[in-house]
């Protein structure tokens, strides 16, 4: 992620949790202290999140598994805000980028400052400390965005822009700073002419300002609804939409596809120019 927070490499992927219930932490799941056998595992517990950390990355600073777990507890508490519901992370910092893959059961996690996996956040420890305050706390909120809300029956645009909105929402960066990549395209006179599809969302480092752009995009659709509509009516849609389906969902709002795009057009050269 860039100075303005434009993570969106490492977007797709961290922060994990447990959710509902109540300020506690959440309970550990059974196994998760065995990651690392022979004392080399430590655990800190914020308000209501729980940080489980490989020992190498305590020496890293002095109480940066503490932090973790601050930083977790804030972004439990803005995904809460939005959803309604308590939300409980739990995090494991693993002491690599390669031992991140193998907790995640993945070959690699290039360009990604974490991953969400079965109910828990895996952080990529190399590429999350790169990532100033804004930034840590917009992707973690993203995340646990992610594993609070579901992403099943959903086009990518909706719930990779729905975490974005959560984790923009009170990070207090102008749209143009947040959309940077976006904005240049715009000025240009270069408007997006439909929501991006799930092709405009690999990770393969290839085109990075378009993995940028994507982010962009699908965050200003989010953005349009809650400002058009309010926030609770974006709520509302996303879980209508993974129960009955994007059109049905928009359908309640008088949209169809055809014209949610035509007025997101309109927001983003508005937004941008």
């Amino acid at each position: 992620m860039s100075e303005q927070v434009s993570r969106r490499a490492a977007v797709a992927g961290l922060l994990l949790l447990a959710l509902a219930g109540g300020p506690e932490p959440p309970v550990l799941p059974s196994g998760i202290l065995d990651l690392w056998p022979g004392g080399r595992t430590v655990v800190r517990r914020g308000g209501r999140s729980v940080v489980v950390g490989h020992v190498s990355y305590v020496g890293q600073g002095a109480g940066s598994l503490d932090e973790m777990a601050r930083l977790a507890d804030r972004a439990g508490l803005r995904v809460s805000a939005v959803l309604g519901r308590p939300v409980r992370p739990l995090v494991v910092v693993p002491e690599s980028a390669r031992e991140a893959a193998r907790l995640a059961g993945v070959d690699r996690l290039d360009g990604l400052a974490a991953v969400a996996d079965r109910g828990r956040v895996i952080v990529v420890p190399e590429l999350f400390a790169t990532l100033n305050p804004t930034g840590r706390d917009v992707v973690l909120a993203h995340e646990l965005t992610h594993v609070a809300a579901g992403t099943d029956h959903l086009p990518v645009w909706l719930y990779e822009g729905f975490a974005d909105y959560v984790g923009y929402r009170d990070a207090g960066l102008p749209v143009a700073t947040a959309a940077a990549e976006l904005a240049a395209e715009v000025r240009a006179g270069r408007l997006p002419n439909a929501l991006p599809g799930p092709a405009a969302f690999a990770a393969d480092g290839r085109d990075p300002d378009r993995l940028a752009r994507a982010y962009q995009e699908a965050w200003l659709a989010c953005r349009f609804l809650a400002d058009r509509f309010g926030e609770g009516t974006l709520v509302r849609l996303y879980r209508e939409a993974q129960a009955a389906g994007l059109d049905r969902a928009l359908a309640s709002l008088g949209l169809s596809v055809a014209t949610l795009t035509a007025r997101w057009r309109e927001y983003v050269r508005d937004q941008l120019v």
